[in-house]
């Protein structure tokens, strides 16, 4: 089991900057790929960002790609999402998520674990 817990969600104007935070517990965090995934309201969840095991890969969602930077602290088993010029369509409860399965993981279905979100709103 791996228990996951999200902070650093909030309310930032458009432009703006907000480091997300996934601290980890249970398991050896390591042993898992990581990644954040969102959900807006009326719309289903989608892929943001994901990490492989090491950190040594990563991968994002055209829609974020240049804006934010996914990364991890094995040693401190967390993760984080660094997003830059954020956008009101950015807009959305974002969740840490942690998968078993080797390299980088961008689908929802094939992650094991789940946070409890953390809210992010970008006013314009």
């Amino acid at each position: 089991q791996v228990q996951l817990v999200e902070s650093g969600g909030g309310l930032v104007q458009a432009g703006g900057s907000l480091r997300l935070s996934c601290a980890a517990s249970g398991r050896t965090f390591s042993s898992y790929a990581m990644g954040w995934l969102r959900q807006a309201p009326g719309k289903e969840r989608e892929f943001v960002a994901a990490i492989s095991r090491s950190g040594g890969n990563s991968v994002y969602a055209d829609s974020v790609k240049g804006r934010f930077t996914i990364s991890r602290d094995n040693a401190k088993n967390t993760v984080y999402l660094q997003m830059n010029s954020l956008k009101p369509e950015d807009t959305a409860v974002y969740y840490c998520a942690a998968s078993a399965r080797l390299g980088v993981v961008t689908f929802a279905y094939e992650y094991h674990y789940w946070g409890q979100g953390t809210q992010v709103t970008v006013s314009s």
